[in-house]
C-alpha cells in the first residue's frame, strides 16, 4: 500500500491476515441515529466550512463490528467500533470501498462520509465507492475513553500555557501530571495501553475483512494520513488508491508534529493579517506589520488579565484553530475586536459537553511514541521556538501531559521507515500555507516517498483541500485519480480558485 516499512512491534504475518479473516462476520447493516451522523459535524465543522452543510440527500447506514481489544490476544476482551456506509447508488459502476478518516486523534469519524457528500464529494466518486467511516476505538461510539477531566481542565484546550520562562514549564508539568494521572486512574484506563494508531488500523483490516473486501482505497485528512501510513506498515498488500490530505511529517503525530504547529502558526497568519488590516472596521490595524503587533499585544494582554475565560494561551489557540477555514477569518477578527475591548467573544468559549475528544486526543498521541519525561528537555524546546516562532511556539515547545504518560502494556511504537520502494499509489494533496499540518512536514514525507507519490500542492492556506477547499484544479486532480487511477506525470502546483 502506501510505505515500504519496518515495523518495531507484531506486524500483520499471514497468520494474523487469515485470522482478521476469520474472525470478522458480515457487517449488519440498519439506520443510523441522527446523534451518530452529527457527530462530525459538531467536531469538523470547527475546522472546515463543508461539513456544516451536513449530508443533505445522503442516506447513511450504520453498524457495529467487534474486535479485539488486545490484538495480542485475539480471543480476549472484546470491544465494539461504530461502522458507518454510504453505499453506492449505482452497484454497475462500484469498484470497491473508499474509507475515510477526518483527522484527530479524538474526532468521530461516523458521519464524515455524509459530511463529505454534503461538501461535494463528486458523484463520480460516490458512484464508484462505497464510503466508509467509522469512530476509531476510543472516540465517540467505539468503547468511549475518559479522563475524568473537569470543565476547567477542558477549557484548557490542548496546548500548554505559554512559556515566558523555565519556571511556567516546571508549573506547567504539575499540571500535566496531574491530567495524565487522571488517565491512569480513570474508568476508562483499561483501555490506556491498547489505543494506539496501530490498533486503530488494525481495526481497519478487521472492518475490511467484514466488508468482504481484499483490497480498500482510503482518504485520510491531517491525523489521518499518518493512520493511513501506519495501516500500510501492517497490511502493505490492502491497500488500492491512497489520498492523503493534509499530511503530517514521517514521524506522525509526534512531539516534533506538535511543536510544527508553531511553524504552521507563522505560515498560516500572514493571510489573516492582510485580511485584516485591509477592513478598517474591525479597528486591527491598517497595516499587516500593526494586525501582528496588536496579536502580541492582545496575547500578552490576556495572560496578564483573561477576559471571559480567555487568556492568552486560549487567545493564540483560537487564532490558530480559526484559520484552519478561509470563511472563518471574519469571525476570528470579531473575536479579535471584542477582546480587545475587554468583551468576551460572542457565546464565549464553548462549553465542554464531556471529555471524550480531548481524552482520547491523550491516549493516542501519549502511547504512540515516546516524549521526554525531562522537565529541563521542555525548558530548552520552549525557550528555543519562543525566539523561533514567537506567536506559539512557547506554548507548543512547554511539556503536555504525555511526559508523565504510563508506558505499562503498551507496545512498542510502529517504527515507519519511508521509502520510495512499492507500488505507486499514492496522491498527496496540500495547501501551502497549512496552520494544522505545515508544508514542511508534507514535504519531508513527499520527499521520502520519492517516484511512489505525487504531490498537488494549492496556493492558499487553510486545512483541508479535498473536496472542502475551492480550488477547482485540485478536487478534479483527486477526482481523476480516485475514479480512474490515472495518476499526474509530476507534481503540480495548483492555483487557491
Amino acid at each position: 500500500m502506501l510505505l515500504a516499512t519496518t515495523v518495531a512491534c507484531t506486524s500483520a504475518s499471514a497468520g494474523e491476515e487469515e485470522g482478521n479473516e476469520a474472525a470478522s462476520p458480515a457487517l449488519r447493516w440498519g439506520p443510523c441515529t441522527k446523534e451518530s451522523e452529527g457527530d462530525t459535524k459538531k467536531s469538523e465543522g470547527k475546522k472546515r466550512a463543508g461539513p456544516q452543510k451536513g449530508g443533505a440527500g445522503a442516506t447513511l447506514q450504520c453498524a457495529t463490528l467487534k474486535v479485539p481489544l488486545d490484538y495480542r490476544k485475539p480471543d480476549g476482551r472484546q470491544i465494539e467500533i461504530a461502522v458507518s456506509r454510504l453505499a453506492s447508488r449505482k452497484p454497475a459502476q462500484r469498484r470497491g470501498v473508499l474509507l475515510t478518516n477526518p483527522g484527530g486523534p479524538g474526532q468521530s469519524g461516523l458521519g464524515y462520509p455524509a459530511a463529505l457528500a454534503g461538501a461535494g464529494l463528486p458523484q463520480k466518486v460516490l458512484d464508484s465507492y462505497d464510503v466508509i467511516g467509522f469512530d476509531p476505538r476510543g472516540m465517540g461510539r467505539s468503547s468511549p475513553v475518559t479522563c475524568d477531566l473537569t470543565p476547567e481542565q477542558q477549557a484548557r484546550g490542548n496546548f500548554p500555557a505559554y512559556a515566558y520562562s523555565g519556571g511556567d514549564v516546571a508549573r506547567e508539568a504539575k499540571f500535566a501530571r496531574t491530567v495524565a494521572q487522571q488517565c491512569a486512574s480513570s474508568e476508562s484506563a483499561w483501555m490506556l495501553p491498547h489505543t494506539t494508531t496501530a490498533n486503530t488500523a488494525r481495526d481497519m483490516d478487521r472492518i475490511r475483512a467484514a466488508l468482504g473486501e481484499s483490497e480498500i482505497s482510503y482518504l485520510g485528512t491531517s491525523y489521518g494520513t499518518w493512520l493511513g501510513a501506519v495501516y500500510a506498515t501492517l497490511f502493505p498488500e490492502r491497500g488500492d488508491r491512497i489520498v492523503l490530505d493534509s499530511s503530517l511529517g514521517p514521524g506522525g503525530y509526534d512531539a516534533t508534529a506538535f511543536r510544527l504547529l508553531a511553524r504552521g502558526m507563522k505560515d498560516r497568519f500572514p493571510d489573516f493579517a492582510a485580511f485584516a488590516a485591509g477592513k478598517p472596521e474591525y479597528g486591527l490595524g491598517s497595516t499587516p506589520r500593526q494586525v501582528k503587533a496588536k496579536f502580541r499585544e492582545l496575547a500578552e494582554r490576556l495572560d496578564r488579565k483573561p477576559v471571559g475565560g480567555v487568556d492568552g494561551t486560549l487567545f493564540r489557540a483560537i487564532t490558530l484553530e480559526e484559520m484552519f477555514v478561509e470563511g472563518k477569518l471574519p469571525e476570528l477578527a470579531e473575536i479579535w475586536q471584542a477582546l480587545d475591548k475587554g468583551k468576551p467573544p460572542s457565546g464565549g468559549p464553548p462549553a465542554a459537553e464531556n471529555d471524550n475528544a480531548p481524552a482520547g486526543r491523550h491516549y493516542v498521541i501519549c502511547a504512540d511514541s515516546r516524549w521526554s519525561k525531562k522537565i529541563g528537555h521542555y525548558q530548552r524546546t520552549a525557550a528555543h521556538d519562543r525566539r523561533r516562532y514567537p506567536m506559539l511556539g512557547g506554548s507548543t515547545g512547554s511539556i503536555t501531559p504525555c511526559a508523565f504518560w504510563p508506558r505499562k502494556g503498551i507496545e512498542k511504537p510502529v517504527q515507519v521507515q519511508v521509502s520510495d520502494r512499492g507500488p505507486e499509489n499514492v496522491l498527496m494533496v496540500q495547501n501551502a500555507r497549512d496552520p494544522g499540518t505545515p508544508l514542511a512536514g508534507a514535504r519531508k514525507l513527499r520527499q521520502a516517498l520519492g517516484d511512489r507519490a505525487r504531490m498537488v500542492l494549492v496556493d492558499q492556506g487553510g486545512h483541508g483541500v479535498y473536496p472542502f477547499g475551492g480550488s477547482t484544479c485540485a478536487n478534479d486532480a483527486t477526482t481523476a485519480f480516485l475514479t480512474t487511477g490515472k495518476r499526474l506525470a509530476e507534481d503540480r502546483t495548483c492555483p487557491a480558485g
